[in-house]
C-alpha cells in the first residue's frame, strides 16, 4: 500500500507527501557517523545535496576532492557510495578511516570480490561514473563491464558466465530492461536483484501518486541521480510535474482550484527542505489557468449570478476522482447516484461491488465520465474495490504477511492463482520445497502464500508457497529449539544409523549420539547397541541451534558399571565374559558392557604359554575367577587358570570319592570278608 501524509495547504489544494520521502538508511547512517567524528574530512561530497553539504560542513565535516586533498592523519569519512579495495586500503595507511559504505553496497562489494577471485567477470547496470559504481569496480577485478541501458547491453561479447549486479539507485523495471538483454549474450547469467529496497518503495510511491494527482513537486538536489530519476518516473505520468530544490522555486508554479498535489523527494533530500515546500505552499495564490478557462470582462445579469452562486454550491468532479454520493433510485440495471454535482451520477448495476444497497444509502463511487454525451455522469465501484484490493495486498507485501489465494491454472513454469481477483503467479520453485512434477494438483486448491514480488503499475504478483511452509517449519524448530535445553534427559526415536553414530529425534530436531556415547561398551558399530525405530532415553551435552547441531548422550543416563563392580564381582566369584581385546600381556575380557577385566598372560592357561592366542581367541566366552577389583584405577584382575587349577582339584577329589565310594545296594558282609581276607 502507498502510505502518504496528508496536508491542506488552503481552502481547495490538498498536497500528498509520499511516505519514503527524504533520507534513505544508508545516507541517514552516513550522517549520523559524520557527525559523530566531527571534525573529519569527507572525500567527496558525503550526499548529493549541496544544503546538506553546507550544513555539515558547519558542524565540521570537510568535503575533499581527492585523497591527496587530504591532512596527515586526519580522520576520513567514506560516504555511503563506498570506495573500491585498493582505495580504501591505501587510505587506511595515513588516515584514520570512518567507513560510513551503505551495507546493500558492501554486499554488493562482497559479491564482486568473490567473481573476481574465481576468475568470473562482473556486469555492474548503473551510470558509469557514479562514485557507487566506481566503488563496486574497485572491487570486480579485470574482467568488468558497466551498462547503462539496453543498448550497452547489447554491444558486450557473448560471454559464458557472469554476475550481474546493479546500481543500488537504479530503478527495478530499467535492470529488469538491461538484464533481458545480458541473457540474450551470457548462457550462464547470475543475475543477483542488488537494488536497493528503499529505491523500489520511493518510485513505486512516486509512480502512484504521479498516476492520481495533478501537480508533482520532487524535490531534491539536480545533481542527485536518484532525484532525477524521480522526476522522470513522475513526468511519465503526470505532465505538471516540477523538479525543485526549495521552497522559493514554488513562486514559479501556478496552481488550480482543487488541484491535487504529490510530494516525494530524493533519498539525499534533508527532511526540512520538503517540509519548508509543505509550509510555504499555503502562501501560494491559486488560480485558474486563462488559456484553460477564458474569463470575459461581461457583466453578469442577476441570472447569471445567481446560477454562478448555485454552481459555486457544488461540487467539482474529474474523471478518476473518488466521491460520496446517495442513492436517489433503483432500477433493474442501473442506480441513479446523487454526488452533489450538477447531474446525477449513474451506476451500472455490474460495475456495483456494494450488496444489499437500497434508496437513501451513501456509497462510494468512482467517476468513469463526466458526460457519456447525453448529461449523464457515468460512475463505477470497480475501480475503488481494486484500488482498495490492491492496497491490502501491497500493504501485506510491505508487512511481509500471508496471502491466501485459489489455485485457478497449470501453466508452463507454473501456477495461476486467484487473489481476490487479482491474477497472481507461482513459479514453480517456489510451489513446495521440494520438486513437482504435477502443477495441476494444486488447481482447485486454497493456497497460503507470500508476495515476493508485487508491481502495481503492471498489475503484476509474484508469490511463493515456498517461502510460507519453510517459515513455518523455521518457525516450528524455533520452537522445538526453545525447548530444549543442555543436559536435559528426553526421549528420543533412533532415525537412522552412520559409522559413527547414530541420529535420534528429539522432539522435531535431529541429534548426534556418537558411537562412543551410545552404552558403556566398546561397540565397533552402532547397530550393536541400538535399531532404527527404537525409543532411548538421552542426554543433551551441548546444543548449536545455528548449525542445527545437538550432541546426545544414551551411556550418560545409564549408571557407570564400575560404580557396583566391586558388589558385583566380588574377590573369588566365578563369572563369565567374552574375550574382547588380545595384547601381548594378556587378555581383556567384557564381563559387561563398559567393564573390562584382564587376564594376565599367566593367568591364561595351567601351563606356562607363549603367547596368549595359544590359549585364548577374541571372541571366546570363558569362565574367569576375579583375583583383584580396584574402583578407583577401574582395573579388575582375572584368572582362567585360577578356575581350571579349581576344575581340577575338584575333578581329583571327585576321582578319590569314587574309588572310595560304597555301593549302596551292596551287603555290608561282603567288604568284611575282602578285607578279611585282604589281611590274612
Amino acid at each position: 500500500m502507498i502510505k502518504c501524509s496528508f496536508y491542506e495547504v488552503n481552502a481547495q489544494v490538498k498536497a500528498e507527501l509520499a511516505q519514503s520521502a527524504g533520507y534513505c538508511f544508508g545516507v541517514k547512517r552516513a550522517i549520523e557517523l559524520a557527525e559523530k567524528s566531527a571534525p573529519a574530512c569527507s572525500l567527496g561530497p558525503l550526499i548529493h545535496n549541496q544544503d546538506a553539504v553546507s550544513e555539515l560542513e558547519s558542524r565540521g565535516i570537510h568535503a575533499v576532492e581527492s585523497a591527496s586533498a587530504l591532512p596527515q592523519g586526519s580522520k576520513v569519512v567514506v560516504r555511503s557510495h563506498g570506495l573500491g579495495k585498493s582505495e580504501l586500503e591505501e587510505l587506511k595507511k595515513s588516515h584514520e578511516v570512518i567507513d560510513a559504505t551503505c551495507p546493500f553496497v558492501s554486499a554488493i562489494h562482497a559479491m564482486a570480490q568473490n567473481a573476481a577471485r574465481q576468475g568470473q567477470c562482473v556486469i555492474v547496470c548503473g551510470q558509469r561514473e557514479h562514485p557507487e559504481v566506481r566503488g563496486i569496480l574497485g572491487w570486480a577485478g579485470d574482467k568488468a563491464y558497466v551498462v547503462a541501458d539496453p543498448q550497452e547491453a547489447r554491444a558486450l561479447p557473448r560471454l559464458e558466465s557472469a554476475l550481474i549486479v546493479s546500481q543500488t539507485t537504479l530503478g527495478l523495471s530499467a535492470f529488469e530492461e538491461i538484464c533481458a538483454e545480458l541473457k540474450q549474450r551470457i548462457a550462464f547469467p547470475q543475475i543477483r536483484t542488488t537494488v536497493c529496497d528503499a529505491t523500489i518503495r520511493r518510485q513505486a510511491e512516486c509512480e502512484a501518486l504521479s498516476r492520481r494527482c495533478d501537480v508533482m513537486l520532487v524535490v531534491g538536489d539536480k545533481a542527485s541521480a536518484n532525484t532525477r530519476r524521480l522526476a522522470q518516473i513522475a513526468k511519465e505520468h503526470c505532465k505538471r510535474t516540477y523538479l525543485i530544490s526549495g521552497a522559493e522555486e514554488l513562486k514559479t508554479i501556478a496552481l488550480r482550484p482543487e488541484d491535487s498535489v504529490g510530494i516525494t523527494a530524493g533519498a539525499s533530500t534533508p527532511r526540512r527542505k520538503y517540509e519548508e515546500v509543505i509550509a510555504h505552499m499555503s502562501d501560494i495564490e491559486t488560480k485558474v489557468n486563462p488559456v484553460d478557462e477564458p474569463i470575459t470582462p461581461e457583466v453578469a445579469t442577476e441570472e447569471e449570478d445567481f446560477a454562478a452562486q448555485i454552481e459555486g454550491t457544488l461540487v467539482r468532479i474529474r474523471p478518476g476522482q473518488t466521491v460520496t454520493g446517495k442513492v436517489l433510485q433503483i432500477t433493474e440495471d442501473e442506480i441513479g447516484v446523487d454526488i452533489g454535482y450538477k447531474m446525477d451520477g449513474i451506476l451500472k448495476k455490474s460495475d456495483l461491488c456494494d450488496t444489499d444497497v437500497k434508496v437513501g444509502d451513501e456509497i462510494e463511487v468512482e467517476v468513469v465520465k463526466v458526460n457519456d454525451g447525453e448529461g449523464n455522469v457515468v460512475l463505477s465501484q470497480r475501480g475503488i474495490a481494486s484500488r482498495k484490493l490492491w492496497d491490502e495486498v501491497l500493504a501485506k507485501f510491505e508487512n511481509g504477511e500471508y496471502v491466501t489465494a485459489v489455485g485457478e491454472q497449470a501453466v508452463k513454469g507454473g501456477l495461476v492463482c486467484s487473489l481476490g481477483g487479482i491474477r497472481t503467479f507461482v513459479p514453480a520453485s517456489q510451489l513446495d520445497t521440494h520438486y513437482v512434477s504435477k502443477i495441476e494438483q494444486y488447481v482447485g486448491k486454497e493456497l497460503t502464500l507470500k508476495i515476493i514480488e508485487a508491481d502495481r503499475a503492471k498489475k503484476r504478483i509474484v508469490a511463493s508457497r515456498r517461502a510460507v511452509l519453510e517459515e513455518e517449519a523455521a518457525a516450528r524448530k524455533a520452537e522445538i529449539w526453545g525447548r530444549l535445553e543442555k543436559d536435559a534427559i528426553v526421549t528420543g526415536v533412533v532415525r537412522r544409523l552412520t559409522d559413527f553414530g547414530a541420529f535420534v529425534d528429539v522432539g522435531g530436531v535431529d541429534g548426534l549420539v556418537h558411537i562412543t556415547n551410545l552404552n558403556w561398551g566398546h561397540p565397533t558399530h552402532p547397530s550393536e547397541a541400538v535399531s532404527v525405530g527404537e525409543e532411548i532415553q538421552v542426554k543433551i551435552l551441548s546444543l548449536d541451534p545455528e548449525n542445527d547441531r545437538v550432541s546426545l548422550s544414551r551411556k550418560a543416563t545409564m549408571p557407570n558399571p564400575w560404580s557396583v563392580a566391586e558388589e558385583k564381582y566380588p574377590v573369588g566369584s566365578v563369572v563369565e565374559g567374552k574375550v574382547v581385546r588380545i595384547t601381548s600381556f594378556g587378555a581383556f575380557v567384557e564381563l559387561e558392557p563398559g567393564l573390562d577385566g584382564l587376564v594376565h598372560i599367566s593367568q591364561c592357561a595351567l601351563t606356562r604359554i607363549a603367547k596368549v592366542e595359544d590359549a585364548l581367541k577374541v571372541g571366546d566366552i570363558v569362565r574367569v575367577k576375579v583375583l583383584d577389583v580396584d574402583t578407583e584405577k577401574k582395573r579388575i584382575s582375572l584368572s582362567v587358570r585360577a578356575v581350571l587349577e579349581d576344575e581340577a582339584v575338584e575333578g581329583t577329589d571327585e576321582a578319590i570319592d569314587d574309588e572310595y565310594a560304597i555301593e549302596e545296594d551292596a551287603p555290608a558282609g561282603d567288604y568284611s570278608d575282602e578285607a578279611t581276607e585282604t589281611e590274612n
